[in-house]
C-alpha cells in the first residue's frame, strides 16, 4: 500500500465518505461485470460481506446476493485447449471467480488453482479448468457445470458467464485490418478503434438480466479495457439492461495503462471508449485512484511502455458520472486494487441505493 506525507493526506481521503449514505435498511443485492485477476480481486473483498448460512459478515451493509457476470472469449492457455477440444467455453475466468468466492484456505479451493508442470497433455493445465470440462461432458450443460462447481467450493455468491454462445472476439484496429481471436488481438502492436462479437447476436442468461434488474448496487471493471470489461457489454441486451438498471452502475478504473488496450488513455476516456460500445451512458460513479506510485513502480511499469491512469475528473464529470477519487491501490508486488478500501466505498454506495429504493 502506497504511504503518503501528511500534506496529501487529505486530497487522498475518499471524495464520497460513507457516513453520507446512513444506515442500510435491508442487505443488497450486488452484480459485479468483468473478468480477469481485476474481477477476482474484487469478488475476494466482496465475499467477506455475503450472506451465508454459518457465516458472518465483517462489518455493516451486508450483501444479501452477489452475481458475478464473467467474460467467455479467452481462446490461449488452457482455457482455449479446452475450448479447441472440446468445443466448451473457456472456464479459466470463471473457476478464478469461483475461488474467490471461496474460502481461500480451503484444501480443494487451492487444488482447483493448481496448474500441472509437467505430463504429456497435462503440462500448462489447470486443474480447476479439467474440473470444469468434466462437469460439462457429464452435464451437458457448462452453465450447469459452473453452477455444480461453485456449490462443491461453496462459493459466496452465483457466477455466471455473460453468454453461453460460443463467441469469438473480433477487432477492427486503427488501420482498419480485422483481426480475430483474444489471443491475436492482445498480441497485435495496433491499437483497437472497434470491438465486435462473433456472432454478433450472442444472448446473456436470463438469470443475468435479471440480476442486473433487482441489484441495488452494480460494478463494471477493474480489468482490460476491451477483453475483460468490454466484451461483457457486446453481448446483446447488456447495455440496454444496464441503461435501464435501477441499482447504481459503478466504473472501476484500472490504476495502469495496458499495451494495446489503453496505452495513453486517461480516465476519462476509458469510459468513452465503453460508451463507444454501449451507445447510452451506463454508470452514476467512477472510482479512480489518484495515490501516487513509487518511483520504483513507474520504472517497472514503464518498462512495459505502461503508466498510471491519469484521473482527469473534470473531464468524467462532463460525461455524467460522479468521479470518486482515493488511494485505491496496493503496491505489494504487482499494482492491484486495494479489495478492502474499493469494497468499503462501494458498500457505502450500494447502502446509500438501498436507503434511497426503501
Amino acid at each position: 500500500m502506497n504511504t503518503t506525507n501528511h500534506a496529501n493526506e487529505e486530497l487522498l481521503r475518499p471524495t464520497f465518505r460513507p457516513s453520507e449514505a446512513g444506515e442500510s435498511l435491508r442487505p443488497m443485492r450486488v452484480v459485479a461485470i468483468g473478468g480477469g485477476t481485476g474481477l477476482s480481486t474484487l469478488l475476494r473483498g466482496l465475499r467477506k460481506h455475503v450472506n451465508a448460512p454459518g457465516h458472518t459478515t465483517e462489518g455493516p451493509g451486508a450483501i444479501a446476493d452477489l452475481a458475478a457476470v464473467v467474460t467467455v472469449t479467452d481462446d490461449g492457455g488452457s482455457s482455449g485447449r479446452l475450448r479447441k477440444d472440446f468445443n466448451m467455453l473457456p472456464p479459466g475466468d470463471l473457476r478464478n471467480c469461483m475461488v474467490a468466492l471461496s474460502e481461500e484456505e480451503d484444501l480443494l479451493t487451492r487444488l482447483f488453482a493448481h496448474r500441472f508442470s509437467c505430463g504429456d497433455g497435462l503440462e500448462g493445465h489447470n486443474l480447476g479448468n479439467l474440473f470444469v470440462a468434466a462437469l460439462t461432458e457429464v452435464t451437458g450443460d457448462f452453465g450447469q457445470a459452473i453452477q455444480l462447481a461453485s456449490k462443491i467450493l461453496a462459493t459466496r455468491g452465483r457466477i455466471y458467464p455473460v453468454t453461453t454462445s460460443n463467441a469469438t472476439l473480433v477487432a477492427r484496429m486503427d488501420d482498419g485490418s480485422l483481426v480475430r481471436g483474444e489471443t491475436n488481438i492482445t498480441a497485435s502492436r495496433l491499437h483497437i478503434a472497434e470491438l465486435m462479437l462473433d456472432p454478433p447476436d450472442a444472448a446473456p442468461l436470463p438469470e443475468t438480466l435479471a440480476a442486473i434488474e433487482q441489484a441495488d448496487l452494480i460494478t463494471v471493471g477493474p480489468g482490460s479495457l476491451y477483453t475483460s470489461l468490454i466484451t461483457n457489454l457486446l453481448v446483446k441486451g447488456m447495455p440496454s439492461a444496464l441503461a435501464n438498471a435501477r441499482g447504481v452502475c459503478v466504473y472501476i478504473c484500472n490504476l495502469m495503462t495496458q499495451a494495446n488496450e489503453s496505452l495513453g488513455l486517461t480516465a476519462s476516456q476509458h469510459i468513452e471508449r465503453i460508451y463507444d460500445h454501449t451507445h447510452a451512458p451506463i454508470f452514476d460513479y467512477a472510482l479512480v485512484n489518484i495515490a501516487p506510485f513509487s518511483e520504483e513502480t513507474r520504472a517497472r511499469y514503464a518498462a512495459q511502455h505502461a503508466e498510471p491512469i491519469k484521473a482527469d475528473i473534470k473531464r468524467i464529470e462532463a460525461l455524467g458520472v460522479r468521479c470518486i477519487t482515493g488511494n485505491f491501490a496496493n503496491e505489494e508486488g504487482l499494482v492491484r486494487h486495494a479489495a478492502n478500501g474499493v469494497t468499503d466505498m462501494l458498500l457505502a454506495l450500494g447502502r446509500a441505493a438501498v436507503a434511497e429504493r426503501s
